[in-house]
C-alpha cells in the first residue's frame, strides 16, 4: 500500500510556497511585483521590487535570478521571466528612468507607505523600519558613527545604502576612477549600461555616502589609517584577479587574465588581442570575456592591434560538457549567435610558444568526467587523447581571486588557505572593528548574494556600534478572496521571449545592448503566467463531507482522497490525529491531501465544493521592527 509523506501547514510552510521569494537572498517579493504588472499596477510593482534591493535597476539587467530557478511555473513549461519583468518596471520608475524621480527621502517614505499597506509575503527591507526611519536625518546626519567601506561593488554599495539609512556616515574607498567596482569594470557594457550604474550610485551618494575614487588601499592610504579614522571598517574588495593554472607556458606573451581584460576594455585601455583567441573556461565570466573579444574585433577600426593583426576566431574551451556547462543557457545561445566557437570536455596541459616566447597554441587532454560520484569536483582525464588548438592569444576565464597585499594588520588573521577568517553570522573578522562583505567573505557567488551580504553586514555593524539589536516580528494571517479569478487560459500561455538585438547589431559595439526588454503588452502577458503562489487553497475540515468532488475536477490531479493510515509525517501530524480522532483508529477515517508542486491556483476545487469547505486565501504578513538591548526593548 502506497504511503504518502505529508506536512501539516505552519507559517513557515506557507512562506515556503512562494518559492521565488524564498530563493532570493534579499527575499524580494517577486510574486508581488509580477502579479502587479499583470494587473497593470506598474508603479506598485517597482516599489515592491525596489523595497529590499538598493540595486534593483542593476539586478533587472544582470541578476543571476535564483528566483527563476526556483519558479514553480517551470514545472509546467518554463519559468516566468522574473528578471526581465524587474527590468521592465525599473526602466520606467528606477534610478535611470526618464521620468522625474523622487528624492531619496521621498522614495523611502513611499516605500514605507507601500510596505505598510500592501498584501504580501515576508519583506526583508529597511523600508519596513517606518517608525525607526522617521527618527533618522537621512543625508543630513553629521553625528552618526563613521564607517569605512573598502570596495564599491554590489556588497559595498548595499552596505553603504543601508548604513546611511541607519544613521551612520559611510565613506567608500575605490581604487578605480569610477564607483561600483566590478559592476563598472567587470560586467560588459553590452549587458549593463554605464549610465544605469552611475544613476544607482548617485542615489546612494545622495543619502550622504561619500565616495573616494582613485584611492587604492595599501598605496594611497593604509588600512591602519582608515581604521584609525572610522568606528568600523568593511572590506568588500571582491575578487579582481584572474586565476590561472600552473602549466608550461602559462607566462608566455599573449596569455592574459580575463578579469583584467574586461577591466581594460571597460576603462578604454588598449588591449593586445590578435589572431586565434582561446578563452579557457565555461562559466558566465568566460562568456563575458569571449563575447567582449568578439565585439572588439568588429569595433575599433582606429585602435591599433585589432585591425593591424586581426582576430581570426574566438574559441571557448571548457572542462565541462555542454550539458554540464555552468554558464547560463542564454549566454551559450547568444555566444553561438555571435560567433563564439565552443570546445567541450578539454583540460589544458600546456601553452605552446615560439622562440620569442609568444603563445602559439594550447594543448588539451580529454576530460572524461568533471565530478565524482558524490558530486565533488574531481576531474579525470585521458592523457593519451590530446588536441592542440592554434592560439595567438590565450585568456584565462576559470575563476577569480582577491588581491590582499594591503592586508598587513596582525590582528586580522587568515586561515591555512590564506583567506581572511570571518564569523559568518556577524561577518566580523578577528579584529573587532573590521568586517567582510561579498565575495571576499565567502567566494564567488551571484550579484544578489553580494547585495544581501552587504545589507547583513550593515545591520551587524549597527548592532555592534550601538549595542542594540534590530529585531523583526512577523505576523502571518490568511485573507479570504471571495472574488478570486485568474486570466483566461493563463496556464496555457507560453513564455514571452525577451526581445534582443540581432547578432549583427550586437557585434558592432561594446555599448550595443543585447536585451532590449519588454514593452507593456509583453510584460503584462508574461506577468499573467505567474501561478501566484501566495494564493492558497484552504480546506475547512469541519465543513468537508469528503465527497471527492474537488479531486475529480482538479485539472492537475493534485488532490487525492486517502485513508489516514496511508499518511506518514512528523509529530505534529500525529498531534493533529490525536486531537481529532479521539482514540478511534486511523483506518476508519479519510483525508484530502494536496500536492503543492502541481497546484496552479485555478480555484476549480473551490468552485466545485458543494458545502463551501474550500476557500482561496492570500498570505498577508505584517512586519514590525524594534531595537533591543540586553535588558529588553529600548526603542
Amino acid at each position: 500500500m502506497q504511503q504518502y509523506q505529508v506536512e501539516v501547514p505552519t507559517p513557515d510552510y506557507w512562506r515556503r510556497q512562494v518559492k521565488c521569494q524564498e530563493a532570493c537572498p534579499v527575499h524580494t517579493d517577486a510574486r508581488g511585483y509580477v502579479r502587479a504588472i499583470a494587473e497593470g499596477r506598474i508603479e506598485d510593482a517597482y516599489l515592491i521590487a525596489r523595497g529590499p534591493n538598493p540595486l534593483a535597476s542593476i539586478c533587472g539587467r544582470v541578476c543571476g535570478a535564483p528566483c527563476e530557478a526556483a519558479c514553480r511555473r517551470k514545472d509546467i513549461d518554463q519559468a516566468v521571466s522574473i528578471r526581465a519583468l524587474k527590468r521592465f518596471v525599473t526602466d520606467r520608475f528606477g534610478a535611470n528612468a526618464k521620468e522625474k524621480q523622487d528624492s531619496p527621502k521621498q522614495l523611502i517614505n513611499r516605500l514605507v507607505d507601500q510596505a505598510n499597506h500592501r498584501v504580501s509575503v515576508r519583506c526583508e527591507e529597511l523600508s519596513g523600519f517606518s517608525s525607526f526611519l522617521s527618527e533618522q536625518q537621512i543625508a543630513e546626519n553629521e553625528s552618526g558613527k563613521k564607517v569605512a567601506i573598502i570596495g564599491s561593488g554590489p556588497a559595498g554599495l548595499a552596505a553603504a545604502h543601508d548604513l546611511a539609512l541607519l544613521g551612520c556616515r559611510p565613506t567608500v574607498f575605490e581604487m578605480e576612477s569610477v564607483p561600483a567596482g566590478m559592476l563598472a569594470v567587470g560586467i560588459p557594457s553590452y549587458r549593463l549600461p554605464r549610465e544605469l550604474i552611475a544613476a544607482e550610485v548617485e542615489f546612494i551618494r545622495s543619502l550622504g555616502v561619500e565616495f573616494r575614487c582613485n584611492t587604492q588601499v595599501g598605496k594611497d592610504i593604509s588600512l591602519a589609517e582608515i581604521r584609525g579614522r572610522h568606528d568600523a571598517t568593511i572590506i568588500a574588495i571582491g575578487l579582481k584577479r584572474s586565476r590561472s593554472l600552473p602549466i608550461p607556458g602559462a607566462d608566455a606573451e599573449g596569455v592574459l587574465g580575463g578579469v583584467e581584460l574586461l577591466r581594460d576594455v571597460a576603462v578604454g585601455k588598449d588591449v593586445d588581442i590578435r589572431g586565434n583567441v582561446v578563452v579557457i573556461g565555461g562559466g558566465n565570466v568566460a562568456y563575458d570575456i569571449a563575447r567582449t573579444v568578439v565585439r572588439q574585433t568588429g569595433v575599433d577600426i582606429s585602435r591599433t592591434v585589432l585591425r593591424r593583426s586581426g582576430v581570426h576566431s574566438v574559441n571557448l574551451c571548457s572542462l565541462e560538457s555542454l550539458e554540464e556547462l555552468p554558464a547560463d543557457d542564454l549566454e551559450i545561445l547568444e555566444g553561438d549567435e555571435e560567433g563564439v566557437i565552443r570546445h567541450h570536455s578539454l583540460g589544458p596541459v600546456e601553452i605552446t610558444q615560439d622562440k620569442s616566447g609568444r603563445a602559439t597554441g594550447v594543448t588539451f587532454q580529454k576530460c572524461l568526467r568533471v565530478f565524482d560520484d558524490q558530486g565533488r569536483f574531481a576531474p579525470e582525464f585521458d592523457e593519451s587523447d590530446r588536441i592542440t588548438l592554434q592560439a595567438d592569444t590565450v585568456i584565462w576565464g576559470i575563476g577569480q581571486q582577491a588581491e590582499l597585499s594591503f592586508l598587513v594588520a596582525e590582528d586580522i588573521k587568515r586561515n591555512e588557505r590564506g583567506l581572511i577568517e570571518v564569523d559568518q553570522e556577524t561577518m566580523r573578522t578577528t579584529a573587532s572593528d573590521v568586517f567582510l562583505a561579498g565575495d571576499i567573505a565567502y567566494g564567488p557567488r551571484l550579484l544578489i548574494d553580494a547585495v544581501a551580504n552587504g545589507k547583513k553586514v550593515a545591520r551587524s555593524i549597527y548592532q555592534q556600534l550601538h549595542g542594540q539589536r534590530l529585531v523583526e516580528k512577523i505576523d502571518l494571517t490568511h485573507v479570504e478572496l471571495p472574488d478570486y479569478a485568474r486570466e483566461k487560459d493563463y496556464e496555457k500561455l507560453e513564455r514571452v521571449s525577451i526581445p534582443a538585438a540581432s547578432p549583427e547589431q550586437r557585434r558592432t559595439s561594446q555599448l550595443a545592448i543585447v536585451e532590449l526588454g519588454y514593452d507593456q503588452p509583453q510584460a503584462t502577458c508574461e506577468g499573467c503566467r505567474c501561478l501566484d503562489c501566495g494564493i492558497n487553497t484552504i480546506f475547512d475540515s469541519d465543513k468537508c463531507i469528503l465527497c471527492g468532488g474537488c479531486a475529480d475536477v482538479c485539472p492537475e490531479i493534485c488532490l487525492e482522497l486517502v485513508s489516514l493510515d496511508r499518511l506518514a509525517g512528523d509529530d505534529m501530524m500525529q498531534q493533529v490525529f490525536d486531537s481529532r480522532l479521539e482514540g478511534e483508529g486511523q483506518d476508519s477515517f479519510s483525508a484530502i491531501i494536496k500536492d503543492e508542486t502541481k497546484c496552479i491556483r485555478c480555484a476549480l476545487c473551490a468552485e466545485r465544493c458543494p458545502v463551501g469547505a474550500i476557500t482561496m486565501e492570500q498570505i498577508r504578513t505584517t512586519s514590525s521592527w524594534s531595537i533591543e538591548a540586553n535588558e529588553g526593548v529600548v526603542v
